[in-house]
């Protein structure tokens, strides 16, 4: 924790801030339109006429919400967890990608999550928040560095200064690694037993979506190689 990259840090305390603000100094009905104007809501998308109601922002907001949502937790226990998660998995590749690398990947996973969403609940009303898109997309992306020769769960060792820039590996190889396939596994149960069976603590009206922790997974493990500054091994 001591050694977390600045993009991680800073991110850390934006989640925080903004959830603290939330709670502590806007009222309910500023709160509310919080929720309105930046949370994910498909049908703001899919039928912008279909409610009573002006969507704070117009057009513009229809394309911001794609990424503000993810800046939004429900209660203190999700944004708890996703700071978490922030910090296991974003710190690796924060190191590898460097700043601006690594917030444009981030966004791309928030946005990746929203469009997931939005295919498999094209006419769902409730808003959806949370970083947990984002975190997927990274947590993808580790999977496929974390475990090659030489990086941290590949023999590397913790204190490695070189362990989160080594050579990726390609799907094919994960594929055949053992230990990558375990972990993917559980992450995918993980997301099965808490999307399908569990509801996660927080106000009724938000939710955490596992087709948006699905979206950005694959999509960080299948643009990663876009982001990577690292070169890739010689045949």
């Amino acid at each position: 924790m001591f050694n977390l990259p600045p993009v991680i840090v800073g991110s850390v305390v934006l989640l925080l801030a903004i959830h603290a603000i939330r709670v502590y100094l806007l009222s309910d009905d500023w709160n509310g339109w919080v929720i309105a104007a930046f949370s994910f809501v498909p049908l703001r998308i899919t039928m912008p006429g279909g409610v009573d109601f002006d969507w704070p922002g117009g057009i513009a907001g229809d394309v911001w919400t794609f990424f503000t949502y993810a800046f939004l937790h429900a209660d203190w226990m999700h944004v708890s967890v996703n700071v978490l998660w922030l910090t296991a998995f974003g710190a690796p590749l924060a190191r590898r990608f460097g700043t601006l690398r690594f917030a444009g990947f981030s966004l791309l996973g928030a946005a990746a999550g929203a469009s997931a969403h939005l295919m498999l609940a094209p006419g769902d009303i409730s808003p959806l928040v949370g970083a947990s898109a984002a975190i997927s997309a990274q947590m993808a992306a580790a999977a496929r560095f974390q475990f090659s020769p030489g990086a941290r769960l590949g023999g590397g060792g913790a204190f490695n200064p070189e362990a989160d820039h080594r050579p990726a590996l390609t799907i094919p190889e994960m594929i055949r690694n053992g230990r990558v396939m375990s972990f993917l596994l559980v992450w995918f149960a993980f997301n099965f037993v808490f999307g399908l069976f569990f509801t996660p603590p927080g106000v009724q009206s938000s939710q955490i979506a596992w087709d948006a922790h699905l979206g950005g997974f694959v999509i960080g493990l299948l643009f990663f190689p876009i982001f990577d500054p690292v070169a890739r091994r010689s045949a």
